[in-house]
């Protein structure tokens, strides 16, 4: 028996490989900065950014490859500050190769060429639609951007479309290039060494891959740990995300709201400095002819294209009849009304009338307008005497604070779920080898426990020992605590096993017991109840390799028949010493009591059967004692049965039973010869004895004369006569 002492942990990290991995991660770090700028400074056109994302996420699972493609945009930013919004784009790749490569898409080059599309569809496609997000589309950047332009001047697609298709058909090459010279570099290591890059972070003994395929495939009754984990893990994060963007929404959407109103505040106010209120009616009365005019028109231009965000700078003014067009700027889309036009006064203006009128000042405006929803600010233009002669006005359109803020959304987006991804990937890494994995291999070998045997029980204990869970937590408790019960229940079945073995020693014993208390009151039949049960054993041993009566004949069957096999004669008890003595031939009188030892036995069986719980031992000693001297073909006692209506213990017993009787000395024969016996039972087979029970003890011959060599001296036979049979089973 194994000691109940859990083993020592053992040092299940095999350090030697860090360095390695570190290393090997630092050169895939090392091939995305170098590449790109190689490419630039040959100006290839391909982006060559993700062959050490990708080399890192085949060879080193989940966690590296989303890792260095992380890390590979904030390395980038220093260059470019917009790289680090394609972070998500970057740990998508990572998280895909990964995928791709643990189901052998870069074992053979054609699989290899088939992932192409997949990461050109996130790099190009996904690409394009972030850059569209983030920027616009334009045409005088970017790598792709040579290619959009021919598409756009072909006049058949938009500028959308014209983006889209050349991103994806720059990034189809780029990918193919770097699945292709990451493939080559795969077939360089060396297998062995392959195995060494895969990072993991085992905190017992390594489970082997077919262990780690019955993880993967485990069936629970709902959902598993590592998917509510995953599942906790993502809505504590989407929540976070959400309210993170909601705030960060309206946040940045009251600050673009006031940057946007600030600037088209200064730019009108710039405007109503730049025209002299004197000079106003003038202006009105000869236009653009007007000394000074086109100097102050120029002014206005300067200060519209001083500030992007500014769609139009006009001045105006109000009064009874209409709104009279002091300056008015051409735009490329809206030409600009000439000086002196009177114009009716747009409708989100009528509710400040009376104000304009006044030359009152007026709160920035929202509101849509014939231009669209704009975001207008109206500052008062006063002459020498301080009144205000007309106003001066600057618009953005509300559609560019919107799109500002969608850029912003967007970038905020992107970053969160880079990041995202990577926390789900050191995550999901942590929780397999400090959660899943440990619990998972204490469940495997606990379902594989083996109480069977005591080799099976020793050998399942050493198993859970040599698990050496080494978490450091409530896991590496539990483990304690699994592998001190397991041993202590071991120990206790061990200890159950060999009291349950004295009691059946003692058992079969007491049964020999009163078998012999009986058997000692008949002076016919000598060792007879050893005898037969040794020729009933031997019979189901025979029967069970040679395939009689599979489905009947378990272990657990030929067990109690043949422990109960001494108690088929236990109704003799019933049976009168002058009857059961009787030297000669039973009258018919005497033999009909005698035939009454077969009720008495079962009678006897019943009775014990009702003192105990489990009656499965007793209930083939009953079918042996009320039965053995039925017949095959229906003309035996008590009952009558015929054929497979006997139960198969009481017609196994009939044979034994009968053969003993044939070879033992009696008061009223002499043995008769093993060869004589074998005979007579022959010729019983199908009338007297079920066929296939005789045939088998027949064709057993040297087993059953080594037991009688055993039990008994073999006497001289004498004649037999098969009439006989009768009278020489009254006694048995």
């Amino acid at each position: 028996m194994k000691s109940n002492k859990v083993m020592a942990p053992i040092d299940i990290e095999n350090n030697k490989y860090i360095f390695f991995q570190m290393l090997f991660f630092a050169g895939c770090i090392a091939i995305n900065f170098i590449l790109p700028r190689t490419a630039s400074l040959l100006n290839i056109p391909l982006y060559l950014d993700n062959v050490g994302t990708l080399l890192a996420a085949v060879l080193g699972g989940y966690l590296p490859g989303i890792f260095v493609g992380y890390l590979n945009n904030i390395i980038n930013m220093r260059g470019n500050p917009g790289n680090a919004y394609y972070v998500v784009l970057s740990t998508m790749i990572a998280a895909c190769g990964t995928w791709l490569g643990r189901r052998g898409f870069f074992e053979k080059f054609h699989k290899a060429i088939l992932t192409i599309p997949v990461f050109a569809f996130i790099g190009g496609a996904l690409g394009s639609i972030l850059t569209y997000l983030l920027y616009g589309y334009g045409m005088g950047e970017g790598i792709s951007a040579p290619f959009a332009k021919a598409l756009l001047d072909s006049g058949k697609l938009n500028v959308f479309w014209a983006q889209m298709l050349s991103d994806v058909a720059i990034d189809l090459v780029d990918k193919a290039i770097t699945v292709i010279l990451v493939f080559a570099i795969i077939r360089m290591i060396p297998e062995k060494k392959k195995t060494e890059l895969w990072l993991t972070g085992w905190r017992q003994t390594p489970l082997s891959q077919k262990a780690l395929l019955d993880v993967k495939h485990n069936v629970t009754r709902s959902f598993s740990l590592r998917s509510k984990i995953i599942a906790i893990i993502t809505v504590i994060m989407v929540c976070v995300a959400v309210v993170t963007t909601i705030i960060s929404f309206i946040l940045f959407r009251i600050f673009a709201l006031n940057q946007y109103t600030y600037s088209c505040t200064s730019a009108a106010s710039l405007a109503a400095k730049a025209v002299d209120g004197d000079k106003v009616q003038e202006y009105l009365d000869k236009g653009r002819a007007a000394p000074g005019y086109d100097l102050v028109e120029e002014n206005l231009e300067s200060i519209r294209k001083g500030n992007p965000d500014i769609e139009f700078v006009y001045v105006y003014r109000f009064e009874e009849d209409g709104v009279h067009v002091v300056f008015d700027l051409d735009t490329p889309e809206v030409e600009g009304q000439e000086p002196g036009t009177v114009i009716e006064m747009e409708n989100y203006l009528l509710p400040y009338r009376e104000e304009f009128l006044e030359g009152k000042e007026i709160s920035p405006l929202r509101d849509d307008t014939i231009y669209g929803r704009l975001l207008s600010v109206f500052e008062p233009v006063v002459d020498s005497k301080g009144n205000v002669v007309c106003y001066a006005a600057a618009d953005i359109k509300v559609q560019d604070i919107f799109l500002t803020t969608l850029n912003y959304m967007t970038k905020v987006f992107s970053l969160f779920m880079g990041f995202y991804i990577f926390i789900l990937a050191l995550c999901i890494w942590l929780v397999d080898y400090h959660l899943i994995f440990p619990i998972a291999a204490m469940t495997r070998t606990a379902r594989k426990f083996a109480y069977d045997t005591e080799e099976g029980r020793d050998h399942s204990v050493e198993r859970l020992h040599n698990l050496s869970i080494v978490t450091g937590d409530e896991i590496e408790n539990l483990y304690e605590s699994l592998s001190k019960t397991i041993a202590d229940t071991v120990g206790y079945l061990e200890d159950v096993k060999a009291k349950g073995e004295e009691i059946t020693h003692m058992q079969n014993g007491l049964i020999y017991v009163l078998a012999d208390l009986v058997e000692s009151r008949d002076k016919n039949t000598g060792d007879h109840v050893r005898k037969t049960a040794a020729y009933v054993r031997l019979i189901m041993r025979k029967m069970k390799e040679k395939g009689v009566y599979a489905d009947v004949l378990t272990d657990p069957f030929i067990e109690d028949v043949a422990n109960s096999a001494p108690l088929h004669d236990v109704g003799k008890i019933h049976v009168s010493d002058v009857i059961l003595n009787k030297p000669g031939r039973l009258t018919d009188e005497e033999y009909e009591i005698m035939k009454t030892h077969t009720t008495a036995g079962s009678g006897i069986i019943q009775s014990a059967m009702s003192l105990v719980s489990d009656s499965g031992y007793l209930k083939e000693a009953k079918n042996l004692a009320n039965y053995h001297h039925e017949r095959w073909d229906g003309k035996g006692y008590p009952s009558g049965l015929a054929g497979e209506a006997i139960p198969l213990s009481a017609r196994i017993m009939a044979v034994a039973d009968v053969f003993d009787a044939l070879v033992s000395k009696r008061s009223y024969k002499e043995p008769f010869t093993v060869e004589q016996a074998m005979k007579i039972i022959e010729e019983g087979e199908g009338t007297q004895f079920d066929p296939q029970i005789a045939r088998v003890f027949v064709e057993s011959e040297a087993e059953v004369r080594e037991i009688l060599e055993t039990h008994a001296a073999m006497f001289d036979p004498g004649n037999y006569n098969i009439d006989d049979l009768k009278g020489l089973g009254n006694n048995t």
